[in-house]
């Protein structure tokens, strides 16, 4: 993967910026794909429904009291982010615990200081907020000497507890499960015949592997072609999206069928360039967000704005999980390893709501911590 990402990095450019995809691919290839269509579309109807039931833990550890905790975060103005550290809050509320939260503003020195404010605070856990911890290791040093347990968010690419970096565990769903589905909503959607563009952040590794999935399940369907792979700092999405988007317009035009970006703020950024276009509303391109599932993105998708789905992260539920997972640290208790089942969100099924949780979760929580 090292060297895949290598080559993607030299067509981006260090900086971000769009890059051609492969040599020659420029639309839709005429062959399409009917053995991955068909997979395509087994696996998007099954993903969009909305019947299931609560299949996470149900029991634990009985709450442990007067319990503090700091969320670290990359950045506040990552919807995903601030939407788990929201579900922390309730989650503590319930619990009986107190939680601060410190923005880390997206710069490596700015979450670098925002980690070591968090160690200096001495709480009970820490938890990683969307970010690398090896980013921190000076601090995530300093917090295990502390003896100050961290669990993270998208802190690494697979759910679950690590080593290194020592984390009690990660919540998440799984890249590959989330990678997949929202190329396959692309090839299922088009029919198999599609272009393309991906928006990424290859400065966050968990954005960066998940792009790379994308990119190789489209690459199963010879009638999608990726027209560009635009490499844009969360950070700086909404100062730079815009002109990337019309860059876009102007050297694909009707060619660009499809978008698939690492996290849904990249289609608010893009709507006022597609708009100023003379585009559509509810596409082309049709545009579906590989993760997050922020209450934006879901306004978008139920009014027909630039955004036609969107892979939710379960943000509130995660929120959730993460102080359950604490509870769990705290009684010398193993982490849970519940990983929410991946589910695409559209505007058949999302039933005006502005978010994704699974059914459930909050009634399962309070019994296991009442004992």
């Amino acid at each position: 993967m090292a060297t895949v990402l290598l080559a993607a990095a030299a067509v981006t450019g260090c900086g971000g910026g769009s890059g051609d995809g492969p040599p020659g691919a420029t639309a839709p290839a005429a062959a399409g794909c009917p053995a991955v269509l068909r997979e395509a579309q087994a696996a998007v109807a099954r993903a969009e429904r909305t019947d299931t039931a609560w299949n996470g833990p149900t029991t634990g550890p009985a709450a442990v009291p007067g319990k503090t905790l700091v969320y670290v975060a990359q950045t506040m103005t990552n919807p995903g982010v601030a939407g788990v550290a929201q579900g922390v809050r309730e989650a503590a509320r319930t619990i009986g615990w107190q939680v601060r939260v410190i923005d880390g503003q997206g710069s490596p020195a700015g979450i670098q200081a925002a980690m070591g404010q968090a160690v200096a605070l001495r709480p009970s856990g820490i938890v990683i907020g969307g970010f690398d911890p090896r980013l921190t290791a000076q601090q995530v040093a300093g917090a295990r000497a502390a003896g100050i347990p961290l669990v993270g968010w998208h802190a690494v690419d697979a759910p679950g507890p690590s080593a290194d970096p020592p984390l009690f565990t990660n919540v998440t769903t799984k890249v590959a499960e989330v990678a997949r589905i929202s190329a396959d909503w692309v090839i299922a959607r088009s029919g198999g015949r599609s272009g393309a563009v991906l928006f990424t952040d290859d400065s966050i590794p968990f954005a960066r592997s998940k792009a790379e999935l994308i990119r190789r399940r489209l690459a199963d369907c010879p009638g999608v072609s990726l027209l560009a792979y635009a490499n844009i700092p969360i950070p700086d999405a909404s100062q730079r999206t815009a002109q990337e988007v019309s860059s876009l317009l102007s050297r694909f035009g009707a060619k660009w069928t499809d978008s698939v970006a690492i996290n849904d703020l990249y289609f608010a950024d893009a709507a006022p360039a597609l708009r100023a276009a003379g585009r559509p509303g509810a596409g082309p391109p049709f545009n579906i967000g590989a993760g997050d599932g922020d209450p934006s993105a879901f306004q978008r998708i139920n009014g027909d704005q630039y955004q036609s789905a969107t892979v939710p992260e379960p943000l509130s539920q995660q929120g959730w999980q993460i102080t359950d997972e604490f509870n769990r640290a705290f009684a010398n208790r193993p982490a849970s390893d519940y990983v929410a089942p991946v589910h695409v969100a559209t505007a058949k099924n999302s039933a005006d709501t502005t978010s994704w949780n699974p059914p459930g979760y909050r009634e399962a929580y309070e019994r296991i911590w009442r004992g």
